[in-house]
């Protein structure tokens, strides 16, 4: 029989930081199972996600984790924990979480981080940017043609 593996210890209750351990945003995502985390102490940490949450659970950028701090290493950390937007609310209004942090509402289908989209009337520059970057693209078409000699 396959054993269920669950992520969060108890599926009801919220889980508090305890003695050692810290809340943190995600700031960078590093690779390799590593995240650079803004500690709500006011330390940058660099943490590693643990082996049980890697394929089961994703960390991304603006996520709220729990930290489980090092005692031998201040500057490095590994991730417990991941809460979900609606329990970072929760943890913001116990006053676990600093008010000034932005929860980020994580929509599974969009893939839109880092990117900006002005739904406004579209103004002329960015218009004429658009046609010149079209300009250079046919530009460029013609230098695609591969000549056997030159390789």
């Amino acid at each position: 029989y396959k054993r269920q593996v669950s992520t969060q210890s108890t599926w009801g209750e919220l889980v508090l930081k305890e003695e050692g351990q810290e809340y943190a945003l995600c700031v960078k995502m590093l690779g390799n199972g590593r995240i650079e985390a803004a500690c709500f102490d006011g330390q940058t940490r660099l943490a590693t996600i643990r082996g049980k949450m890697r394929k089961k659970m994703w960390v991304n950028m603006g996520d709220i984790v729990l930290l489980g701090l090092r005692s031998f290493q201040d500057s490095k950390a590994d991730v417990i924990l991941k809460y979900k937007p609606d329990e970072a609310r929760i943890l913001q209004k116990q006053g676990e979480i600093p008010e000034s942090v932005k929860i980020v509402e994580q929509d599974p289908g969009a893939q839109t981080e880092g990117w900006q989209f002005d739904e406004g009337d579209g103004g002329s520059s960015s218009e004429s940017e658009a046609s010149e970057e079209a300009a250079a693209a046919a530009d460029s078409d013609s230098d695609d043609e591969v000549n056997p000699d030159d390789v």
